[in-house]
């Protein structure tokens, strides 16, 4: 079993099966929700993952249509990048909160084209300039 949380503790969950696809963002709304260069999500099927702890303490932030941004409201960690489709049977789940092996490693860098300036890519993992439909 997978387990993890906010950075307060307020919230928890667990989940029965590895994390999968794993991915640095480098988009801004990435790099402005971590305050970091790139976030990385690791993708949770809905079926495995539940909330275990303070999930009355989540917040939910529409960063674009199509996109909801979940973090805890006591001490503002990111949790969860959420595809507002009918269809979603997976969300992406920031990888920092994981406490300990996720079961999964980052395979590329996607939206390079908004990376920080101040951030150069020094690993051998594929980039792409958008997010990549397979992942």
């Amino acid at each position: 079993m997978i387990t993890g949380g906010c950075l307060c503790g307020t919230i928890r969950y667990e989940m029965d099966n590895p994390l999968q696809f794993a991915r640095n963002c480098h988009c801004a709304m990435c790099r402005k929700s971590t305050g970091a260069a790139f976030a990385t999500w690791g993708y949770v099927e809905v079926q495995n993952f539940r909330w275990v702890q303070g999930e009355e303490f989540l917040g939910h932030y529409p960063s674009s249509p199509e996109i909801t941004r979940t973090f805890c409201e006591v001490c503002g960690s990111n949790l969860q990048f959420l595809a507002m489709r009918a269809s979603a049977a997976a969300f992406g789940l920031a990888l920092g909160t994981v406490d300990s092996d996720p079961g999964c490693k980052p395979m590329r860098h996607v939206m390079v084209g908004s990376k920080a300036p101040w951030f150069d890519i020094t690993d051998h993992l594929p980039q792409s300039m958008l997010a990549a439909p397979d992942d």
